[in-house]
Order: structure tokens, then sequence, then C-alpha cells
């Protein structure tokens, strides 16, 4: 996967729902309509950036972007990424969402539970095209299977990568037959996405930085004998995106916090 970004230029803008677009229902019909009103806070190129100054990075690392008044002169930019999160229909019209656990073979993040997706290409035009890439290659999905039909915020990682979730929905749960690429992916399977929003199978645990509290979300889920922990990103990500499909927020306290955390620029700089 390489990791040469897309320009600031590239628009994070989805495509317009295929005119083929086909779902199984009228809800997920009636939901992409929904979803392509959905409007995230105004962004501007300034968003993309981080402040530096005198070997201080000022960012919301790990959690979703705000719009916050720029006031330093040095800048650097993050690096970017998409992830999708691929809605359908499960037999009993609940909505689901396709995950992957990573390979243990992987360097970083082994094992974990995660969204299809990873960082942007020179090729790729915008967002859009990174995650449907990336789910290509990752799991075998058809980007003509999915109609994508909004983005989401971005969030910043504690390794200074900015991630778009892209919301797209598989009209032919049929048609996908996952075929995991060994080098990346374990397994792909699937959980609802409604449970994020839900304090079910839930816990969390409080982080503090620089004097700063806030919450890691734990997501237990057990399917197949199999069972999966969906936490971190992965989680505070599917609670925004369940959040926004079913339209109320989730019962318990997420603790985002509003404020930019500083820390020292170093070559591995990360946060706990």
């Amino acid at each position: 996967m390489a990791s040469t970004p897309s320009s600031t230029s590239s628009s994070s803008v989805p495509v317009l729902m295929d005119s083929n677009f086909s779902p199984e229902s009228q809800r997920l019909w009636e939901l992409a309509q929904q979803l392509r009103l959905y409007k995230p806070p105004p962004s501007t190129d300034d968003e993309d950036e981080i402040e530096e100054n005198t070997g201080k990075v000022v960012s919301q690392v790990g959690f979703s972007q705000s719009a916050t008044s720029i006031t330093q002169s040095e800048r650097f930019r993050p690096k970017r990424a998409a992830v999708l999160v691929c809605l359908f229909e499960d037999d009993v019209g609940d909505l689901r969402v396709i995950l992957t656990r990573r390979s243990k073979r992987l360097s970083t993040h082994s094992g974990q539970v995660a969204l299809p997706g990873g960082k942007a290409e020179a090729g790729d035009a915008n967002d859009t095209d990174t995650a449907l890439r990336e789910a290509k290659e990752e799991i075998g999905l058809d980007p003509s299977l999915v109609n994508v039909v909004t983005v989401l915020e971005p969030f910043l990682t504690r390794d200074f990568l900015r991630v778009i979730p892209v919301i797209g929905i598989l009209s032919n749960r049929q048609s996908f037959k996952p075929t995991p690429n060994a080098g990346e992916v374990e397994l792909v399977f699937d959980a609802p996405l409604e449970m994020f929003i839900k304090d079910e199978n839930r816990t969390a645990e409080q982080r503090e930085r620089m004097g700063h509290k806030y919450l890691i979300h734990f997501f237990d889920y057990e399917t197949e004998n199999k069972k999966f922990i969906i936490w971190g990103l992965t989680a505070r990500i599917l609670i925004h995106a369940a959040s926004v499909v079913y339209q109320r927020p989730p019962p318990f306290l997420e603790q985002n916090p509003n404020f930019k955390f500083i820390w020292s620029v170093t070559p591995n700089a990360t946060l706990p």
C-alpha cells in the first residue's frame, strides 16, 4: 500500500448516486437519499494542515477534527487516508457494516478489527477513489457493487494520518464474495451498525494526555463462534456513522475532546 497522499485539491465529495442503483429494498433507497443530504461541517485547506511552531504540533489526535482557528505560522500536512463504511441489509432488514480483521503478519495493528481502507495514492482522484480501491485490494469488493452516498468528517490518528470515512451502500449483498488479501486481511465479517449506538457489550477506558481526559470505546461482538473486539479509531468512526445513519446520538458519553493536543514533534511522535 503506497503512502503518497493525494493532492489537497482532491475532493472528498462522493460520486453522485448511480442512475442504475437498484437496492434490494425501499429502505436502502430511502437511506441513500437521506445520506446524500448529509453535509459535514465546512472544510478549508487550512483544516488539512496541522500547526507547527518551535517543535510543537497542534492537533486533535484520534478524534474527528473541528474547524478551529489557526494562529501559528509554521505548518505541516498530515498524510491522507480513507476507509469504506459499506452498509447492506440482512435477511431481517437490519443494517450491517463490512469489517475486516487485519493479518497477524502485519507490522502495525496486527490482528485488530478495521474498516477496509488505507492511505491515498497519487492516482486517486479523491477520497472515494481511495476507499473503493483499497476495499477492492483488501477484500475483493468490486467498486461497481457499491454506491457511495456521502463522506463524513475526517479523523486524525495518533500517527498523523487524516482518515476520511466514506459511506457506501452494497445494493446486492449476494453479488459480493469476499476474497481477502492474505497479506493484509485475515478474514472478512460483518456486524450490525446499530450496535455502535447502543450501550450493550460496550466498555470504555479513560485516557489522559497533557491533562485532558478522553474515552476509548470497546465493543465486544461474536458471530459464528468467533469473537471480535472493535475499538479505538474504528469504533469511533462507527459510532459517528451510526449516529448519522440512525439520526440519533449514542446513549453513552463519547467524551470527545473539543480542544487541540500539543506535543513535541519527533520522528516517531505518537500518542498513547
